[in-house]
C-alpha cells in the first residue's frame, strides 16, 4: 500500500471515528470476546495469514535489493533469474494470502453483523409496548445498522490492522536497522512531519464530517415525515411548501459548503503527505547514494531500503491512529450492548403451561395497574433527551374485576382516557399488572407460554395497522399456513372479497405503508378479516368499527356476530348501538369499573350509561339513523 493511500485510509477512520478518551471497559471487552469465541478458529487462521502477509510484504524489498547487488557485481544471470522468479512466486502468494485474509475478514464481520443484528431484533421484539411508545424509530434502527457496522469494523479491519501493522512495522525497523541504522533513524526524523498533520487534520475533518452527518440525518428525518401519506396531507393542509422547501434548501446548502472544503482539505492533505514522501525518499537516495560512493553501502541495500520506507511510514502511520479505530468499536459494541441490557419487564415463566382446550373464559381479579416509568422500558439516547423521566406508576386502573363465560361478550363502555384500552392490552399480556390477576382459561396469563396466548386471543386495535406489504401477506400474519381459500373466505365474512378482486393484483396488491391506499374502513376490514382468518378462542375488539361507515358497519357486524359465535370476546365501544346485545356491559370511569349490568338494565338504573346513550341519541331519529 502507498502512502497516499495509507493517508487517504488513516484519515477516513479518524474521520469516522469517534473521538473518545475513555480507558478500555473490560466488561466490555469480555463480551465481545463471547461474541466472537463462535468465530475463533476463523480469527486464528485470520491472525496467521495477516502475520504470513506481512512477512512476504518485507521479504520483496530485500530480494529487490539482492538482484541490484547481483546485477551490479555482475553475478550469473541464473542468479537474477532465480531472485527473480522467487520474487513473483513471492507475490503471487502475497495476492493469494491477501485474497485469502479478505475472504475471512469478510465473513467474520459479517458473521459478526449477523449475530449482533439477530441478538438486538429479538430482544427488541421482547420489550414492552411501553419501549415503543418512547423510543425513536430512527434511533433504533441506527443501533441495529450503523452501530453494529461499527462494530464489526473491529473484527474486519482494526483487528487484523494492528495485528499486520505490528509485525510489519518490526520486521522492517529491524532490516533496516541491520542494513543502514543512520539513515533509518534519519527516515524516522520526518515521522512526526508525515503522522501529526494526519491527526490534526483528521480532527478537523472529523468535526466538518459530524456537522454534515447531523444536517443529513435532520433531512432525513424530514422527508421521512413530510413523505408519508399523513405529513404530506399536513404541509399541503396548512399551506407551507414554501417554508418546508426553504428549511430543506438551507441545510442541503449548509452540507454542499462543508462537501467543498473537505474537498479542499482532503486534497491539500495528500499534497503534503505526497511532498512528505518524496522527501523522505531522496534523503534515502541521496544519503545512500553517498554511502555507497564511500563503499560504506552497496547500491542494493539503497534500493532496499527505498522499498521498505514505504513499508515503514503505512504501519506507523495507521498504528497512529489505531487507538481512535479501537475506541470507536467499542463505542459501537457498548451502544449495541446497552439496548441488549434492558430487560424486557414481560418474561415467559419456565413451567408456563398451554391454556386448556376448549371454550375459555376470561377474568379480571381485583386488577391495579400503573404504566412503567420511562428510565424502566427506554434509553436516553433512544429518546434523544439528557436524562430519562422517572416519573411513572400512577394507577391507571384501580381494582377492575369482572368475568366473562366463555362464549361470552363482554363490552367496556366510557368516557375517552378512562382505562378501558388498557384493559384490553393486559389480556394479550401487552403489560403486566401491579396487582391482581388477568386469567385466561383459569390461569393467570403470566403463568401461560407466550405461544399459547397468541393461540388463544385475537385482537383488532383502533388504528388498523396493516404492514407495506401485499393483501395476502399482512392476512397470512394471522396465519401462515392458511389455503386461498381459507384467505378469500375471510374476505367474504369481512365484507371485502368484492373489494380485493376488483384490486390490480388481488391478493397480491401491495396496501402501501401502514395501508393508505385502502381507505380508513377498509383498512379496518381487512384487520377484521386477518381476525376471522385467526380464529383464536378469545376476541378482543378495541374499536374495531370505528372507521366505518353506517352499512360498512350493519354488515361487519353481521361477520362478527357469525365469527364470535361461541368465543369469548371483549368489546370497546364508544358507539353504544354496537354493544346493545352484549351479554354484560361494564362502564368504566376513572380506571374503575361505575356500572355493570345488560343494556336494558343500565338503561332503567339512570346513572352514567344512561346519561352517554342519551348523549349519543338524543337528537330525534339519531337512534335509527345510527341502527340503519
Amino acid at each position: 500500500m502507498s502512502m497516499e493511500a495509507t493517508a487517504w485510509t488513516q484519515l477516513h477512520n479518524v474521520m469516522t471515528a469517534q473521538q473518545d478518551r475513555r480507558p478500555f471497559d473490560r466488561t466490555t471487552l469480555r463480551r465481545i470476546a463471547a461474541f466472537a469465541r463462535p468465530h475463533r478458529r476463523r480469527v486464528a487462521v485470520f491472525l496467521a495469514l495477516s502475520v504470513a502477509t506481512a512477512l512476504l510484504a518485507v521479504a520483496t524489498p530485500v530480494l529487490a535489493g539482492s538482484v541490484v547487488n547481483a546485477i551490479v557485481t555482475g553475478k550469473e544471470a541464473g542468479t537474477v533469474t532465480r531472485l527473480a522468479v522467487l520474487i513473483a512466486v513471492i507475490a503471487v502468494a502475497e495476492a493469494g494470502l491477501g485474497l485469502a485474509g479478505r475472504w475471512l475478514s469478510a465473513t467474520l464481520g459479517e458473521g459478526l453483523i449477523l449475530d449482533l443484528r439477530t441478538a438486538v431484533f429479538d430482544h427488541v421484539q421482547r420489550m414492552p409496548i411501553a419501549f415503543f411508545t418512547r423510543t425513536r424509530t430512527g434511533a433504533l434502527v441506527s443501533r441495529l445498522n450503523n452501530d453494529v457496522i461499527g462494530a464489526q469494523r473491529a473484527f474486519s479491519n482494526t483487528l487484523s490492522g494492528v495485528v499486520s501493522n505490528v509485525v510489519t512495522l518490526l520486521l522492517t525497523l529491524g532490516v533496516m536497522l541491520s542494513i543502514s541504522w543512520q539513515i533509518t533513524v534519519l527516515a524516522l526524523v520526518l515521522l512526526p512531519v508525515f503522522v501529526l498533520p494526519a491527526r490534526r487534520m483528521g480532527t478537523r475533518m472529523a468535526r466538518l464530517q459530524r456537522e454534515a452527518a447531523a444536517h443529513n440525518a435532520a433531512m432525513g428525518t424530514r422527508m421521512t415525515e413530510r413523505f408519508s401519506a399523513p405529513g404530506a396531507t399536513l404541509v399541503k393542509l396548512f399551506g407551507r411548501p414554501a417554508d418546508e422547501s426553504a428549511e430543506f434548501a438551507a441545510r442541503a446548502g449548509r452540507v454542499r459548503d462543508i462537501g467543498v472544503r473537505t474537498a479542499m482539505a482532503q486534497s491539500a492533505f495528500i499534497t503534503a503527505l505526497t511532498l512528505v514522501s518524496a522527501l523522505a525518499l531522496a534523503l534515502v537516495y541521496g544519503l545512500g547514494g553517498y554511502y555507497t560512493l564511500r563503499g560504506r553501502l552497496d547500491a542494493g541495500a539503497v534500493v532496499a531500503l527505498a522499498l521498505l520506507l514505504t513499508r515503514l511510514y503505512a504501519p506507523l502511520t495507521a498504528l497512529a491512529g489505531a487507538r481512535v479505530e479501537v475506541m470507536s468499536a467499542l463505542v459501537s459494541f457498548e451502544r449495541v450492548f446497552e439496548v441488549l441490557d434492558l430487560k424486557p419487564l414481560i418474561e415467559q415463566k419456565p413451567d408456563a403451561r398451554a391454556v386448556p382446550d376448549g371454550p375459555v373464559s376470561v377474568e379480571f381479579d381485583n386488577v391495579r395497574f400503573g404504566y412503567p416509568s420511562a428510565d424502566k422500558v427506554s434509553l436516553a439516547s433512544l429518546e434523544d433527551v439528557a436524562t430519562l423521566d422517572t416519573r411513572g406508576g400512577t394507577e391507571v386502573l384501580r381494582g377492575i374485576s369482572f368475568r366473562a363465560e366463555p362464549g361470552q361478550t363482554v363490552a367496556l363502555v366510557g368516557s375517552s382516557g378512562a382505562g378501558k384500552s388498557t384493559i384490553a392490552q393486559l389480556l394479550p399480556r401487552l403489560y403486566d399488572t401491579d396487582e391482581g390477576s388477568v386469567r385466561v382459561g383459569g390461569i393467570d396469563v403470566r403463568d401461560l407460554t407466550a405461544d399459547t396466548l397468541r393461540d388463544t386471543l385475537g385482537m383488532v386495535t383502533q388504528d388498523g395497522h396493516l404492514f407495506h406489504e401485499s393483501v395476502r401477506a399482512n392476512l397470512l400474519l394471522a396465519r401462515p399456513g392458511a389455503t386461498e381459500e381459507d384467505l378469500w373466505d375471510a374476505l367474504r365474512r369481512s365484507r371485502l372479497d368484492g373489494l380485493v378482486a376488483a384490486l390490480p393484483d388481488g391478493l397480491d396488491t401491495v396496501v402501501g405503508e401502514r395501508g393508505y391506499r385502502l381507505s380508513g374502513g377498509e383498512r379496518q376490514r381487512l384487520t377484521i378479516a386477518r381476525l376471522l382468518l385467526a380464529r383464536q378462542r378469545v376476541v378482543i375488539l378495541d374499536e374495531a368499527t370505528a372507521h366505518l361507515d353506517n352499512t360498512s358497519e350493519a354488515a361487519v357486524q353481521e361477520a362478527l356476530a357469525e365469527a364470535l359465535q361461541g368465543r369469548t370476546a371483549v368489546v370497546i365501544a364508544h358507539r353504544l348501538s354496537t354493544v346493545r346485545t352484549a351479554d354484560l356491559i361494564l362502564v368504566v370511569e376513572n380506571g374503575q369499573i361505575a356500572e355493570r349490568g345488560t343494556h336494558e338494565e343500565l338503561l332503567a338504573a339512570g346513572g352514567r350509561y344512561e346519561e352517554l346513550y342519551r348523549t349519543q341519541f338524543e337528537r330525534p331519529g339519531a337512534e335509527a339513523a345510527e341502527l340503519a
